[in-house]
Parts: structure tokens; C-alpha cells; sequence
């Protein structure tokens, strides 16, 4: 898809009377923007691709706890699916990364920290390797400029939506992190060993759902929730380039180009 169709894209966008909702993803090699029916992500080196997120059945979206752990596993389609943006070994890495907590549960306790800090840091730095950090705050501006009917302004460089985003995966970070360790204080059954693993998904599923009503509530006091998360995103975003910004935008208008279509 060349720049002009992009433009173009863009235009017709800021003129529709409702535009889907956007969520996205930075890499350190490009952007993926993602709507509840597609993905697409746009490369540094010049490459576009894409495909439909998954339908699960429409009762799952209905059942509290279980839905917000489809919404989660949906999010992750760009990275695993057939045609994803990760390369097999990449995918090995990150199964092998999101299981290893897991194993906790058959350690002593004096191993599980270091295992459990080692993981962490692991991940952290493939998160923000490379220009991740300011392809996260283009990522966050193209979908800020698609939500104001700015996306023709954005690509021309005559506005600058914010780089900071409310539904931004770090904010979703900083409120699963309290929850987890809520759940793990009060858990009601006894310690067996799936207790970890039954902890997670719980946490998970919890978060969610808190998730959820505060993103659709307008109350200060729900709103206060995220607080902490945008506060992070001054540590995991970086201001983008104009051009940047115009690789996110590209993987915006390639998502749109689908759904204006259907």
C-alpha cells in the first residue's frame, strides 16, 4: 500500500461517523494495530501484512472472568498466529518465558524469586528493546488520532494526539500487578500445585473485569485507577518521530481499509 492510498485511507477515516475501536502493539522492528475483527502490522523495513482476529463464540463475551481471558488470549493473535509478526524462535522464547512461572510451583522457595525476577527482566528487555519505546508512543498517537478524527492532521505532522493512552497494556500491568498479590493472600483453598497457575489466571481474569469498568466509567474515582499505569507510560513511551508516527498510522489505515470495506 503506497503513501497515497495511505493518505487517502486516512481521509475517508476522519469523514466516517464511527470507526472501530483500536488497540495495537509496539515492536522494536514496527507497530501492529488491531481492531476486534482485524490486525495489521507495519514493518520498519518497508513490509505490511496482516489478517482477521479470531470470533470466538459469542457467549464467552458474556460469561464474567472468562471473557476478559479471550479478550487477553485475542490480543496476543499477531504474535502467534500462522502468519504472525514473531518468528518461530521468537515464539518458542515467549512460550518459554509466560510458562516458566509455572515451574515455580515445583521449586523450593529460595529458587522461585530469582526464577521469578529472572523472568521478568527477561521479558522487559525484549519489551523495550531496540526503538520499541518510540514506536509504543507512535503506536499510542495513531490510535489517539483515529479516536479524534485527526488521522490526515497526524500524518502531515499539523497535530500530535498524545503519546499516553488509558487503555494501554501498561495500565493493565500496574492494576494486575495489586490484584495478583490480593489473590494470592486470600486464596481459599489449600496449597496444591496448580495453586500458581489457578492464582494467574484468576488474577487475570479479575483485572479484567476491573478493567473493563473503568474504561467505561467517567467517575474520578474509577478513573483514579489508572493513574498509575500513565504514569509508567512515561517510562515506557518515548516521543516518536514524525515518521514514526506515519509507520503506526500506515498499520491504522491498512485495519481501517478492512473494516470500512466490510
Amino acid at each position: 500500500m503506497d503513501r497515497a492510498h495511505v493518505v487517502e485511507l486516512l481521509a475517508q477515516a476522519d469523514a466516517a461517523p464511527e470507526l472501530p475501536r483500536l488497540g495495537g502493539m509496539a515492536r522494536a522492528d514496527g507497530v501492529v494495530i488491531a481492531s476486534e475483527q482485524f490486525w495489521a502490522f507495519a514493518g520498519r523495513d518497508g513490509s505490511l501484512r496482516g489478517g482477521p482476529m479470531p470470533s470466538p463464540p459469542r457467549f464467552l463475551h458474556r460469561v464474567p472472568l472468562l471473557r476478559g481471558l479471550v479478550r487477553l488470549s485475542a490480543a496476543l493473535t499477531p504474535l502467534f498466529r500462522g502468519a504472525g509478526v514473531a518468528g518461530k524462535s521468537e515464539r518458542a522464547f515467549l512460550a518459554i518465558a509466560l510458562l516458566a512461572p509455572l515451574s515455580l510451583a515445583f521449586l523450593p522457595h529460595s529458587a522461585s524469586l530469582p526464577l521469578g525476577v529472572g523472568t521478568a527482566a527477561i521479558l522487559l528487555v525484549w519489551m523495550l528493546r531496540g526503538r520499541t519505546l518510540f514506536l509504543h508512543g507512535a503506536e499510542h498517537r495513531a490510535i489517539a488520532a483515529a479516536e479524534e478524527r485527526r488521522l490526515s492532521a497526524t500524518w502531515r505532522a499539523e497535530a500530535w494526539p498524545s503519546r499516553f493512552a488509558p487503555r494501554c497494556g501498561t495500565n493493565f500491568a500496574a492494576l494486575v500487578v495489586p490484584v495478583s498479590l490480593l489473590a494470592d493472600r486470600v486464596w481459599p483453598l489449600p496449597a496444591a500445585l496448580y495453586t500458581p497457575f489457578a492464582v494467574t489466571l484468576v488474577s487475570l481474569a479479575l483485572t479484567m473485569e476491573l478493567w473493563h469498568v473503568v474504561q467505561a466509567s467517567r467517575s474520578r474515582v474509577a478513573r483514579a485507577f489508572l493513574v498509575p499505569g500513565l504514569a509508567l507510560q512515561r517510562l515506557t513511551t518515548r516521543e516518536p518521530s514524525d515518521e514514526e508516527t506515519r509507520l503506526a498510522l500506515t498499520a491504522v489505515a491498512a485495519v481501517l481499509r478492512r473494516e470500512l470495506a466490510a
